[in-house]
């Protein structure tokens, strides 16, 4: 079976949710079920020049809702948990079974690791604490306890908390200001939860790729791989015996050099009319390779990237309209002073200016709302800035 590139990219939009149209009255936890079970996870990143980025792909999918409904979903009805799925992520909690494999092979790497070495005694202190006191922070846990230096400057409590926590006998109770409360996982992730039978690791590899080939539509052993971070080499004869029973189908894609996997529920549309701004860590974009292959749009995030040598800014997002990614915005919330930054816009070649600047416009003024500031304001730099500005004015 051929895709033509204008076909894949309709089957990945469509299995990313962002072609559904937006809900028009109150959004619930039922629309965040529905994205959830497209997309399979939220990444989660500490940068908040916008929002945290685990909040942003549900307002790219449902539009302005309250942020808090996700922190009651994941953190009030245990809906989600915390673990590294594509690094840190939100999961499902249902997919529990799928990671314990994992935790399995962490506690037999960490227990004996740098951290037992140099200070025997304290996995085992830091779980008895956290067994006593109940859900708590790094520093609740060490109070002024500092070894700066390594660790990205974490204390050697929070290093024990983090092992613990990778291993499976601590779980993320909740978030304070984005700081993580540990506690013991029987008393965060639901019995019923816990009781199921865990997978072994080569059942668990083809449920979590059967999860991201739902998530991609269509993906290359590579794309899809990178979603749970599957070793490649494990990941294509897992995908090879998935095409074979015929749960996934394997076809080859226009400008594609590599075979890739459909997942053969995913419909095939003749149009798609989304329109959404994409955070660095959608997973829509976040493969960047796929990206390219995908869109023709080469996208780097440049926060690490020293000022003077920015392209198009330091938090950019890229904007999806119709079947294209057609711009991108450096993006910031001021909240001090009540307004939504465009500190840059730039268009991409071969897009309709009047079209994208309309579109653009409307879609700046939801996320402005959402975010609780008054106005948007477009800094003058990138050659969409001055359209953009008189748009918004």
């Amino acid at each position: 079976m051929k895709l033509t590139l204008a076909q894949a990219r309709r089957i990945a939009i469509t299995a990313q949710g962002l072609a559904d149209p937006r809900p028009r009255g109150r959004v619930d936890a039922r629309h965040i079920r529905r994205v959830l079970g497209r997309i399979g996870l939220l990444q989660i990143d500490s940068v908040n020049v916008l929002a945290r980025a685990h909040y942003i792909p549900l307002f790219s999918r449902l539009g302005p809702y309250p942020m808090g409904l996700l922190d009651d979903y994941a953190y009030g009805r245990r809906h989600l948990f915390e673990y590294w799925g594509h690094v840190a992520s939100m999961i499902p909690i249902e997919q529990w079974p799928l990671f314990v494999y994992r935790m399995e092979a962490f506690r037999e790497e960490r227990d004996h690791g740098r951290l037992q070495r140099e200070r025997p005694g304290l996995l085992e202190s830091v779980l008895e604490e956290v067994a006593a006191r109940g859900p708590v922070t790094a520093a609740e846990l060490d109070g002024a306890e500092r070894a700066r230096g390594t660790w990205w400057d974490w204390s050697d409590t929070k290093r024990a908390l983090e092992s613990q926590f990778i291993t499976g006998r601590l779980s993320v109770a909740d978030r304070v200001n984005f700081v993580r409360r540990y506690d013991l996982t029987e008393r965060v992730i639901p019995p019923e939860v816990l009781a199921q039978e865990p997978l072994p690791k080569d059942e668990a590899h083809r449920r979590l790729l059967l999860i991201a080939a739902r998530a991609h539509g269509v993906g290359t052993a590579a794309d899809l791989s990178d979603y749970h971070r599957i070793p490649l080499v494990q990941a294509r004869r897992h995908l090879a015996g998935l095409a074979a029973t015929g749960l996934l189908t394997e076809v080859s894609v226009e400008g594609w050099t590599e075979p890739a996997y459909l997942d053969p529920e995913i419909p095939l549309r003749r149009r798609v009319q989304a329109r959404a701004l994409l955070v660095p860590f959608d997973p829509l974009i976040w493969f960047r390779p796929r990206t390219e292959r995908l869109f023709w749009f080469h996208y780097r995030i440049e926060i690490y990237v020293p000022e003077p040598q920015r392209k198009f800014g330091y938090y950019v997002l890229p904007f999806l309209l119709g079947e294209q990614l057609v711009a991108r915005v450096d993006l910031k919330a001021d909240r001090a002073g009540g307004a939504l930054l465009v500190r840059a816009a730039h268009i991409e070649e071969g897009a309709d200016r009047n079209v994208v600047t309309a579109a653009l416009a409307d879609e700046l003024g939801d996320m402005a709302r959402w975010l609780g500031l008054e106005e948007v304001e477009v800094h003058r730099r990138g050659n969409l800035s001055a359209t953009l500005g008189r748009a918004i004015a």
